[in-house]
């Protein structure tokens, strides 16, 4: 009598366990239903940000930014001297008597105070090699014959003295516009038919024409160039022209054209792109692309004027050595 009430228990067990086997752990989803809610994660983080809007209807890219980067210009290389194997702030930090030393922890410009976008890329520039196309040798020599008037030069006179030292520009404020390495910062505002655009060095405003118009007559050039902005889709574009050649960015001459994009892919980002053709600098034209990050510092004070005491230092200085030359060759 044994076997048949064994029978009945275990045809009384299987169904349990079929039953137990459908129902997943305790505190687990089914594969497919986790495979599914991490597809949808997935496509819903692939969709593009959609920006907020501005009054008129135009992406809304306005606020502070910082374009301070740990990315290279250039990747660094063999067989050119390692350039760019700085960061890209290096690029376009002035030279000789303009890196004055003093504690810039002090003032809160040191570049561990500057908000920085998470940028995983090797160089600013996006060619297949992240370099810079090889500069022409008319721009060689212009740069050659530059160097050589300022050696002989450069102590003249106010006219002859680096436009940073005279407070009238940076290279870094271009266009293109690339980070000094502290005050970093940049503010964007629009309004209907115009973007204006404030860089903290140097306080510098481009006001940009959304309207249509032309660009000015080619005869006209001035320090920052002429630019002209529209839009496409969420992208503002802003295309410059009428350089001139005393700005001479990376060697640039007054053809410099540069077409700059900038694009609000999240709240807190900005894409920067810039594409810069000069067929008397550059065998082609070439491309970067820089993230900024939105910061919560407002723009602070630029005091800068032309003809400060440090040029009038480094003139005065100049002028007593010649004066006390003259007076040894009277001897």
């Amino acid at each position: 009598m044994r076997h048949p009430i064994r029978s009945l228990s275990l045809m009384a067990a299987v169904p349990a366990v079929a039953f137990l086997s459908a129902v997943p752990s305790f505190g687990q989803a089914p594969s497919s239903v986790v495979k599914t809610a991490a597809a949808a994660k997935a496509a819903e983080s692939a969709k593009p940000w959609t920006p907020p809007k501005t009054a008129d209807g135009q992406p809304d890219l306005s606020g502070v930014w910082s374009n301070a980067t740990n990315v290279p210009l250039e990747r660094p290389g063999q067989g050119r001297g390692g350039r760019g194997a700085g960061p890209a702030r290096a690029a376009a930090q002035p030279e000789g008597q303009l890196q004055v030393h003093y504690d810039v922890s002090q003032f809160g410009l040191d570049r561990s105070h500057a908000k920085v976008a998470e940028d995983t890329r090797t160089s600013l520039v996006t060619t297949p090699d992240g370099r810079i196309p090889a500069v022409l040798p008319e721009a060689q020599k212009r740069a050659a014959d530059r160097a050589a008037f300022q050696r002989e030069h450069q102590w003249d006179g106010p006219e002859t003295r680096p436009l940073g030292e005279r407070c009238i520009l940076w290279p870094n404020e271009g266009p293109p516009m690339l980070s000094p390495g502290y005050n970093s910062d940049v503010q964007i505002v629009q309004g209907v038919g115009y973007v204006a655009i404030l860089q903290e060095m140097i306080h510098d405003v481009r006001i940009i024409p959304t309207d249509g118009r032309p660009h000015l007559p080619s005869d006209i050039h001035q320090w920052m160039g002429d630019s002209r902005g529209h839009w496409e889709g969420n992208t503002l574009v802003i295309d410059t022209t009428n350089f001139t050649d005393k700005t001479a960015w990376q060697r640039s001459s007054e053809s410099l054209h540069v077409v700059e994009r900038i694009t609000r892919t999240s709240a807190d980002t900005l894409k920067y792109e810039f594409t810069v053709d000069d067929p008397h600098t550059w065998a082609t034209p070439w491309s970067a692309e820089v993230t900024w990050a939105k910061t919560d510092s407002p723009i602070y004070e630029y005091a800068c004027q032309e003809g400060n005491y440090g040029m009038r230092n480094n003139l005065s200085g100049e002028r007593a050595l010649e004066q006390r030359a003259a007076e040894a060759a009277k001897k």
